[in-house]
C-alpha cells in the first residue's frame, strides 16, 4: 500500500510538494491546519506528516516548534525544497487585466516588488493553493493568484510570470514526522534534534553548549522559545510523556547520529543541567543545496 502523508493546505500547496519530494509515490492527505496533521499520524489515519519549520526568508515557524513538544511524534527526515512563486490567472488574462492578487500573506511580502509595479490590491488567504483555487472558481479576469506551477496545472490556470519573488534564493526546511523513530546509523550524515529547559544558573548555558563543543559536534540550529507570560506545556521523554510547564525552552539541531558515542556522551552531560529534556528525532541530513515556503 502507498505511504499516506498528511500536510496542511489544499492540493498544490508547497508543503505537498515537499511530501512528494520525500515520497514520490505517496498518497497525500490535505489537512485544515498543522495540529490536525499531527493528530492524523497519532490516530493512525496516515503514516507520516510533513510540516515547514524554517524559511530562508521569514525564519523559524514558531507555531510548529510548539507543536513538536505538544505531541509525541518523532522527526524521521528533513526536506529542503526551493520555491519559485508564479503569478497565475484565468486563461487568456494578461497582467494588465489584474486589479487584485491573492496569496498567503508571507508570499505577498516576498513578491512585493512585482506587486507594486503592477499596482494591484493584495489580499491574504491561508494557503497559496487555496488562492489558486479561488481564482479558478471565481472565473474573473481581474483576479490573480501567487502559487506554484503545479497549482497552475491542478486548477487549470495560466502562468503569467514565474520566479517573481524578490529574493532568488527562497527556501524552506520541512520536517517529516512519524509515530516511531528510525534507527540511526553512521553510514551517512545524520542530524539530531532535541529540546530542553535549563536550571536557573548563570553558567548553565555555557555548560550546556560546552557538552557539544568539547566533542567537536557542530550545532546547526539553536532556537529559543521564551514564554514568560504564558508557560508552555511540554511532553517529556519519559514513557508516560508527562506534561510539564516551562517559561523557556531551547531547541537544538546538532550534526551527529545517536549511534555516535560522542553524541551519547554529550547528551549525558547535557542532562546533568536540564530540568526537562526530550529527543525530537535523529534522521539523515538532506544534502540538497536548496531548502520552500509554506
Amino acid at each position: 500500500s502507498k505511504v499516506r502523508v498528511a500536510y496542511k493546505g489544499l492540493p498544490g500547496a508547497y508543503t505537498e510538494d515537499a511530501a512528494l519530494k520525500a515520497y514520490p509515490k505517496c498518497e497525500t492527505v490535505p489537512c485544515l491546519d498543522f495540529d490536525t496533521a499531527f493528530k492524523c499520524v497519532e490516530s493512525w489515519l496516515v503514516d507520516k506528516a510533513v510540516l515547514p519549520i524554517e524559511s530562508s526568508i521569514v525564519g523559524s515557524i514558531h507555531r510548529n516548534y510548539d507543536l513538536l513538544i505538544r505531541h509525541k511524534l518523532h522527526i524521521v527526515g528533513e526536506i529542503h525544497l526551493q520555491i519559485k512563486h508564479c503569478l497565475l490567472a484565468q486563461n487568456g488574462v494578461t497582467k494588465q487585466d489584474l486589479r487584485c492578487v491573492i496569496s498567503h500573506p508571507q508570499v505577498l511580502v516576498q513578491c512585493e516588488t512585482m506587486l507594486t509595479n503592477l499596482g494591484v490590491t493584495n489580499i491574504g488567504v491561508d494557503d497559496t493553493a487555496a488562492a489558486a483555487r479561488v481564482v479558478a472558481l471565481e472565473e474573473r479576469r481581474d483576479i490573480g493568484a501567487i502559487a506554484s506551477s503545479r497549482a497552475a496545472k491542478l486548477y487549470g490556470l495560466d502562468i503569467l510570470a514565474e520566479g517573481i519573488q524578490d529574493d532568488d534564493v527562497n527556501v524552506t526546511r520541512f520536517l517529516i514526522l512519524a509515530r516511531d523513530p528510525i534507527f540511526p546509523g553512521t553510514d551517512r550524515p545524520y542530524k539530531t534534534s532535541i529540546v530542553f529547559s535549563l536550571d536557573e544558573d548563570p553558567t548553565v548555558l555555557f555548560r550546556a553548549l560546552g557538552a557539544f563543543a568539547l566533542r567537536n559536534i557542530n550545532l546547526s540550529k539553536i532556537e529559543s522559545r521564551p514564554l514568560k507570560h504564558c508557560p508552555l506545556s511540554a511532553l517529556d521523554d519519559s514513557k508516560e510523556g508527562s506534561a510539564t510547564s516551562f517559561k523557556y525552552l531551547l531547541y537544538i539541531d546538532f550534526e551527529a547520529s545517536l549511534a555516535d558515542p560522542r553524541a551519547r556522551y554529550a547528551l549525558e552531560n547535557l542532562q546533568e543541567c536540564t530540568r526537562f529534556f526530550r529527543i525530537l528525532g535523529c534522521y539523515p541530513v538532506d544534502k540538497t543545496d536548496t531548502i520552500a515556503s509554506s
